[in-house]
C-alpha cells in the first residue's frame, strides 16, 4: 500500500544562501491535519576518490554546527541546475586537485528524510590525476590520503561520523567484496 500525504498550504519561513524553510499544512490519509516543517536543500555529491595505490583522498575540515573537525570524503553542494555528476567532478578537483579518468554513480541517498528533502549523490573516482586545488575563500581544509581498508575499520569503529562518508564507503567495499565493481 502506498501511503501518502496531501498539501494544503505552504508558507516559506525562511530563505538562506544553502536552505530555505517552510511551514506545510497537510492532510493525512486518514483525514486529519498536521504540519510539515520541511528545509529545502539542493542537493549535495560526494566522491569517493581512490588513487592507483587504493588510498581514498580525505577532506579534514572544521564543521561549525558540531565544533569540531570531521574527516570525510570530498563534497559539495549541488549548485542550482547542476547536473550531480559534473558537481561531483568540480569538488573534486576544488577540494583535493584531483580529476578522475574513470567516475561512476554509487548511490542516493536521503540523509534526514523527516524533514529535509536533500538527495545526496555519491560517486566513485578513479584514475586520478593531480592538478591543483581551487578551494573557496571561506573554505579551509587538509587533504589526506587514508588506505581504502583502514577507511573501512575508521567507519566501523566510529572514527568516521560523517554519514555520506560512511555509506559511501561501505557501499563501494560490499560491491569490491561482491566483486561489481
Amino acid at each position: 500500500m502506498d501511503h501518502f500525504e496531501k498539501t494544503l498550504s505552504s508558507k516559506e519561513l525562511y530563505k538562506g544562501k544553502i536552505v530555505t524553510l517552510r511551514l506545510d499544512e497537510v492532510e493525512l490519509e486518514n483525514g486529519n491535519i498536521a504540519l510539515r516543517e520541511v528545509i529545502h536543500h539542493s542537493g549535495g555529491v560526494t566522491v569517493l576518490a581512490l588513487d592507483g595505490d587504493d588510498n581514498a583522498l580525505f577532506v579534514r575540515q572544521f564543521r561549525y554546527p558540531y565544533a569540531q573537525t570531521l574527516l570525510e570524503l570530498p563534497a559539495g553542494k549541488i549548485e542550482p541546475g547542476e547536473d550531480p555528476g559534473v558537481c561531483g567532478l568540480r569538488e573534486l578537483e576544488e577540494e583535493t586537485g584531483h580529476t578522475a579518468g574513470r567516475y561512476e554513480f554509487l548511490a542516493r541517498v536521503y540523509p534526514t528524510p523527516g524533514y529535509v528533502d536533500e538527495v545526496l549523490h555519491l560517486y566513485l573516482a578513479r584514475d586520478l590525476s593531480a592538478t591543483r586545488q581551487h578551494l573557496d575563500e571561506d573554505e579551509f581544509l587538509t587533504v589526506e590520503r587514508i588506505p581504502f581498508r583502514q577507511a573501512v575499520e575508521l567507519c566501523l569503529d566510529g572514527t568516521i561520523t560523517d554519514a555520506k562518508t560512511m555509506i559511501a564507503i561501505l557501499k563501494y567495499n560490499e560491491l569490491r567484496r561482491r566483486g561489481e565493481v
